[in-house]
């Protein structure tokens, strides 16, 4: 017992580098998908065919390839086309881009939970679509977003561990690292577990606290 309790405190400062580059990844990937998700959502809701046609294009492509392809791809495939990526930016892309299709359906749902009724109302006294969607539809829709919106952060967090395969060095990659250099698989892998655990408490708590503050009664 002592001897775990002694490794581990030799292990946990390279792992705790780890848990730096996977906090940063999420926050980089979130951005991404966020603003890609609200991206496809708003095309499409417009009701404009083409861009509806493109929206469901994208997310429904992105969606039938696997998030370790699409890593692959990024990384390995763009450099062919002259687009040279580092691995945390291929990683924070490729994340950021598989989960924007889930956000865009989280922010659809949003949208289209909206009372027809109050659109409507907003149409007839001359509002433009931009100020329609800034002060009456977006306003409504985030209560309706953020519950989920915190349950695919928590997601997000766990998939960055995807990225150790392009050579991020994020948690696991850190973790494998240390299990490979020491044999020590039971201590280095209980540790990166209770990581990933400290890190998801907070954000599981920030769901249940969404989910209770804003889903509908």
């Amino acid at each position: 017992m002592m001897q775990a309790i002694h490794s581990a405190g030799q292990y946990l400062p390279i792992l705790f580098q780890g848990v730096v580059i996977t906090v940063s990844l999420t926050i980089a990937a979130l951005v991404v998908s966020t603003v890609l998700g609200l991206v496809w959502a708003l095309m499409r809701y417009s009701g404009i065919g083409p861009l509806v046609f493109v929206s469901k294009t994208v997310v429904n492509t992105v969606r039938g390839i696997p998030i370790l392809v699409q890593l692959f791809y990024i990384y390995f495939v763009l450099p062919e086309f002259g687009i040279e990526l580092s691995a945390f930016q291929a990683g924070a892309i490729g994340l950021g881009i598989a989960y924007s299709c889930y956000m865009a359906e989280n922010f659809r749902a949003g949208l289209e939970a909206i009372d027809k009724g109050q659109i409507e109302a907003a149409q007839s006294i001359g509002m433009k679509w931009s100020l329609m969607m800034r002060r009456v539809i977006l306003p409504q829709a985030i209560r309706t977003v953020l519950p989920p919106y915190g349950n695919t952060m928590i997601m997000l967090l766990k998939d960055t561990s995807q990225a150790s395969v392009i050579t991020v060095a994020e948690l696991t990659m850190q973790g494998k690292l240390v299990a490979a250099s020491t044999f020590d698989n039971m201590t280095v892998y209980t540790l990166v577990a209770l990581l990933y655990l400290a890190l998801s408490i907070p954000l599981i708590v920030l769901a249940s606290y969404l989910e209770r503050r804003y889903s509908p009664q």
